[in-house]
């Protein structure tokens, strides 16, 4: 039985041959997006920018701009001709001695090379006193140094400078920097086509009737696409499949011919009516099968590439709901952000963070435990968790009350309050 970790690194290295051999990122089709709809997009080419920033020399504070050469020591008094306002710079010359009442933001005049802020003049005694129509004199309560408190043209950004490259997936920061620009529309990867199907005579589909008691709903797909909800993916939903060989096999062959990933839900244990790991085998194969892991042990990674001109990877999930999140987080969305085609510094990486222990747990040797609990802070500031007394996989209420799974090692046995253990937070709880 692999590892979560050896687990892990093989689906990782199996996704970098797909993206490299069987569906190179670089020959990945590409559409346009709105920018305001980029946002964890895989950008597919190189950005530029198109002008320099600032585009021309501009004010960091309110105050006055100077002429150059002009007298800047303590006590020094300057002529003020004008205004130069955020979007309405001052039009005319400027001679030695003068300057013009500036804002931050606004164009400084190319005959002035230092903008004193107005808190070194006498601003406060002469501002409800002067008529700006007309010239009026400042005193300086300070010396000024020259070339101060100006943002310079191209200071931050060069004309045609490379901002962005291809596999950036785009950030609210990214979407800031390129409205700046000007950039209305972005090339993206085109989003992967992901499957999505649930298996079991029991389930019934949101809306419907349970008409027995032996009936349930389906909460796995749901709860599959909300887990997915933030990546850059289109998903298929195949609906609920019985218990049935053929017609379980009709419906992974149509998913395999449609799709990019297929996620299945249930069905992947040795059960007599469990029949997807037949079907994946008759269709193409399984790479692993059982992890280390509890909840989630029963987790299929495989690949389906019988009559497609592609392989289609497959993540088969076990049915409780718990085992579903925790295999989707640890597994299935790493893989696809990978997938997506964005580089690896741009990987969303999973936070785990230390955090003292308040309860005592009850943990077997040999496999390692995602158990949910409930992350804080002490007074202190210092991250504590306490653990949930129940922890079987099928229990939905505390899987809603929780805020982070406690991670505890395959080697690990029982642990006691007092001591610090790995937390990773429900990334759906970050800022």
């Amino acid at each position: 039985m692999i590892t979560v970790e050896q687990l892990q690194h093989a689906i990782t290295q199996r996704v970098n041959t797909y993206n490299r051999v069987d569906c190179p990122v670089a020959h990945r089709a590409t559409q346009t997006c709105e920018l305001l709809d980029s946002q964890n997009q895989i950008l597919a080419q190189s950005i530029a920018s198109p002008f320099t920033v600032p585009r021309q020399n501009l004010s960091a504070m309110d105050g006055y701009a100077i002429a150059h050469n002009s007298d800047t020591a303590k006590d020094s008094t300057i002529e003020i001709i004008g205004e130069s306002q955020a979007g309405s710079p001052y039009i005319g010359d400027i001679q030695i001695g003068q300057g013009v009442r500036i804002f931050t933001g606004a164009v400084v005049p190319v005959e002035c090379d230092t903008v004193i802020i107005q808190e070194n003049t006498n601003f406060a005694d002469i501002r409800t006193s002067i008529d700006k129509s007309q010239p009026y004199l400042i005193t300086l309560s300070k010396s000024a140094e020259l070339d101060r408190n100006i943002r310079k043209q191209g200071e931050e950004i060069e004309s045609g400078e490379v901002l962005l490259t291809a596999g950036k997936r785009l950030n609210p920061a990214d979407i800031s920097l390129l409205a700046n620009l000007g950039i209305d529309k972005v090339q993206v990867y085109r989003p992967l086509t992901i499957g999505v199907l649930a298996t079991g005579d029991e389930l019934v589909a949101l809306g419907g009737q349970l008409d027995s008691l032996a009936q349930i709903y389906n909460s796995n797909t749901p709860t599959l696409k909300s887990l997915l909800s933030r990546l850059p993916v289109v998903i298929h939903d195949y609906g609920i499949i019985a218990d049935n060989l053929e017609q379980t096999t009709t419906a992974v062959t149509k998913a395999m011919h449609d799709c990019d990933v297929l996620i299945s839900t249930a069905g992947v244990s040795v059960g007599d009516y469990d029949f997807l790991t037949t079907v994946i085998e008759q269709l193409g194969q399984i790479n692993h099968y059982k992890v280390a892991m509890k909840p989630g042990k029963p987790f299929v990674f495989g690949e389906l590439n019988k009559d497609i001109n592609k392989p289609v990877l497959y993540f088969g999930l076990p049915g409780n709901p718990l085992s579903t999140v925790v295999g989707t987080l640890q597994f299935v969305i790493p893989a696809l952000w990978q997938m997506s085609g964005v580089s690896a510094s741009e990987q969303p990486m999973q936070l785990t963070v230390p955090a003292m222990l308040k309860t005592d747990i009850r943990k077997s040797v040999g496999r390692t435990d995602f158990q949910r609990g409930v992350l804080s802070r002490n007074e202190q500031g210092h991250y504590q968790v306490e653990c949930f007394s129940k922890q079987d996989s099928h229990r939905i209420k505390q899987l809603s009350r929780a805020n982070c799974f406690i991670v505890l090692e395959q080697e690990s046995g029982n642990v006691t309050s007092g001591i610090t253990v790995d937390v990773q937070p429900f990334p759906w709880l970050h800022i």
